[in-house]
């Protein structure tokens, strides 16, 4: 199966999946159970997992090319033109900042701050991930009722993650943005359907829902990437 199509064929998987979850939630949160799970250990353990889920996080946008090789086990396919074909060519020696390519193409991709460039996605997570460390603290280990609505705080996290997953459609600060807003609307979405349900089940069924949802916003994001390669036609020579 060629590359391009088993890459359509899984993002829409995942997409359609992903915006199935969505759907569920929002009935979770407009019609909880009538019986509730208030287990003394129940916050701990729910805002332990989502705590690690943050950490992981964290750590993949220290070491991005360590943790891309989970997700890209091929080779980026793109058409290539041969020196039997053009004499003149030559391949462009490309450089990375942001650890994206500093050929132009990925300009939309990376934030300028303080005449530093960074990866907008990456330290819009990681922004994200710190925001919503602090809120699992507050919430699920100090028990600071920081959630007065948990429908809002629901209907919010929904609306920021499928943001999300447009947030390429986004340039520089914008794509930090929502980013970050991503990853603190996952942290809404878990506080809201918490106070609403108080089930360790519904709890862990949002935390494999936001686990699904971050996979799912690294996949459009490696398509992404994998369009604008494609479709380049200079050869590069990474370094």
């Amino acid at each position: 199966m060629p590359l391009n199509i088993r890459l359509n064929f899984i993002l829409s998987f995942a997409i359609g999946v992903s915006l199935f979850g969505s759907f569920t939630t929002l009935m979770l949160a407009m019609y909880p159970p009538a019986v509730q799970e208030n287990f003394f250990w129940r916050k701990s353990l729910v805002g332990l997992l989502f705590a690690l889920i943050c950490v992981f996080g964290i750590a993949a946008v220290f070491f991005p090319k360590k943790c891309s090789e989970t997700f890209h086990s091929h080779q980026t396919e793109k058409p290539t033109i041969s020196e039997t074909e053009n004499p003149d060519f030559h391949e462009i020696p490309i450089n990375f900042k942001g650890h994206h390519p500093d050929c132009g193409r990925f300009s939309a991709h990376v934030a300028q701050v303080s005449g530093h460039v960074f990866c907008a996605a990456c330290t819009g997570l990681l922004l994200g991930a710190l925001i919503a460390l602090a809120g699992i603290a507050l919430y699920f280990f100090v028990d600071w009722n920081i959630v007065e609505v948990g429908l809002s705080a629901v209907l919010v996290g929904q609306i920021g993650v499928l943001l999300g997953f447009f947030q390429f459609k986004f340039k520089g600060c914008a794509r930090l943005t929502l980013n970050a807003f991503f990853v603190f609307a996952c942290f809404l979405t878990l506080v809201g359907i918490d106070k609403l349900a108080e089930s360790i089940v519904i709890d862990l069924y949002i935390i494999a829902l936001i686990t699904f949802w971050l996979l799912t916003r690294i996949l459009i994001s490696q398509w992404d990437h994998w369009r604008i390669c494609h479709t380049c036609k200079l050869s590069c020579e990474l370094k």
